[in-house]
């Protein structure tokens, strides 16, 4: 079906889109015009109970099959995504808003996260160990969890997702997609392709909704565990809600990234790369660089570089060509960033460049904040505090690395930080020395690829593993320790004290 074509959208459960039982929905909007493109439903407890049962019925089956007959699925599903990219490219901008460039940009990493997956006879062997007693073997092997689950944000629609359903399914689980309700589309698409991929019907299921869903997600005694994307206070709520039912859980949560910028930089290089990475995506991404810490005297220079070149940020709807940055996801995100801006205005950090007023010829209505960049903020700022998840870029100043690092450490978030320099020497203390999930060296967005995981510290993760690589796989299933012995008849049996095998 045309999914951009329908007025209401259905949930995908059991290999079909079925229409939920639900009354209530929500609008999905255009973020450069303002206009309304179709309608979610916000899925109940019923709805999610569909979808748990759907993938409880698939599970025996999926479960059995050899994870080479399952990597191949997942090769053909590769294949699919390759061809339909700039399809998913086109409905992410449509509903999310960031340029196509990005969007196609984002597909493609999650493909890399299938591409992973499709390894998983391999990743799945265990360990053995012949003759650890007399005539007995040791050795280990991974099982799935069951049905699992996965909430996802708006700002990734298509790769979000995919860091998780390819290595749940890979591994042998069946799963339930919650994507965001304001940009939604994507993941019925995903399931389309899956199903055209040869997917058994129930293996990957999607259930749209917010707080209702999620709160059904949680407590539902089927569902084995959860993976989580999205802002801090709501990762912890989910971390410890869905741990309280028994769920195995993996909450990732927001940031405040910061890039240190010494004076042996390149600073021309500098400056391109934290635009980039501040003002990419509107600034809607976990990982996007909103604090450079300009340590002695690259404090000025870089400001001058950031200014000139923020100030050349082509602005506009995501669609047109050559457009840098588009708006941002709602009419109430931009309204909070905004609010934002005024605070640090108000609270005496230095205002280089204001967005909050953006001249977009035509698209009055959409929801769009120009570049902005403060300088001389302070810790204290809530500039400096809050997440602002949007075009905003702050500086702050430190008189050396040592005291760089420092900062660093102190903030409660520890997704990702990123150093510029020259120096051997500064590179290896910084790696050493800063508290941080995901670290770069003149990179200043370090996800990292799909064979590596991903995931940070402190608020900024909550749960022992990280999101795909090898994380993935441990999350997404159990281990078993299997101690063998197959005696010839008649050979006595252990006594009542606990065997020793040497």
């Amino acid at each position: 079906m045309d999914l951009t074509t329908l007025e209401r959208l259905p949930l995908w459960i059991g290999g079909r889109a079925v229409a939920a039982t639900t009354t209530r929905y929500g609008e999905v909007t255009n973020p450069a015009t303002g206009e309304v493109v179709r309608h979610v439903p916000f899925a109940n407890a019923a709805d999610v109970d569909a979808a748990v049962k759907a993938a409880t019925a698939a599970f025996a089956a999926w479960r059995a099959a050899p994870p080479l007959r399952r990597a191949r699925v997942l090769m053909r599903f590769r294949e699919l995504l390759e061809a339909h990219k700039k399809d998913l490219a086109k409905i992410v901008t449509q509903e999310h808003g960031k340029t196509l460039a990005d969007a196609e940009g984002s597909v493609t990493r999650g493909i890399e996260v299938v591409e992973f997956a499709t390894g998983i006879p391999h990743l799945l062997k265990g360990e053995f160990s012949e003759n650890v007693g007399s005539d007995v073997d040791a050795y280990s092997i991974r099982q799935p969890v069951g049905v699992c689950a996965g909430i996802t944000p708006f700002n990734f629609p298509a790769m979000v997702p995919m860091w998780m359903f390819p290595i749940a399914i890979a591994c042998g689980n069946t799963f339930i997609l919650k994507p965001s309700e304001r940009d939604p589309t994507t993941s019925l698409r995903l399931a389309e392709l899956l199903a055209e991929a040869g997917l058994p019907a129930g293996v990957f299921n999607v259930v749209h909704g917010d707080k209702e869903a999620v709160d059904a997600i949680l407590a539902h005694s089927g569902i084995k565990a959860v993976s989580f994307v999205g802002s801090t206070p709501i990762a912890k709520y989910i971390y410890e809600t869905g741990a309280k039912s028994g769920k195995r859980v993996q909450a990732l949560g927001g940031a405040k990234n910061h890039a240190i910028v010494m004076p042996d930089a390149d600073l021309d290089f500098a400056a391109e790369a934290i635009i980039g990475a501040a003002y990419g995506s509107a600034g809607e991404r976990c990982m996007a660089v909103s604090a450079v810490v300009a340590v002695g005297e690259a404090a000025e220079p870089i400001c001058d570089k950031l200014a000139a070149r923020a100030k050349r940020i082509r602005t506009g709807p995501g669609h047109v060509a050559d457009i840098e940055m588009g708006p941002v996801i709602t009419c109430a995100a931009r309204d909070r960033i905004m609010g934002l801006i005024d605070n640090g205005v108000a609270e005496g950090a230095a205002l280089v460049l204001d967005g909050r007023k953006p001249a977009v010829p035509g698209h009055e209505s959409g929801f769009f904040v120009g570049p902005t960049l403060f300088d001389r903020v302070t810790p204290e700022m809530t500039i400096y505090r809050e997440e602002i998840f949007g075009p905003v870029l702050i500086i702050v100043r430190a008189d050396s690395l040592a005291s760089a690092i420092e900062l660093v450490n102190r903030n409660p978030y520890a997704n990702g930080a990123a150093l510029f320099t020259r120096s051997g020497h500064a590179a290896r203390r910084f790696q050493e020395d800063v508290e941080i999930g995901m670290v770069g060296i003149n990179v200043p967005i370090p996800v990292p690829m799909a064979f590596y995981s991903f995931g940070g510290w402190r608020n900024s993760l909550f749960g022992d593993l990280h999101v795909h690589g090898m994380d993935g796989v441990r999350f997404y299933t159990r281990g078993k320790a299997v101690t063998a012995r197959w005696p010839d008849d008649g050979s006595a049996a252990p006594g009542f004290h606990l065997p020793t095998l040497g």
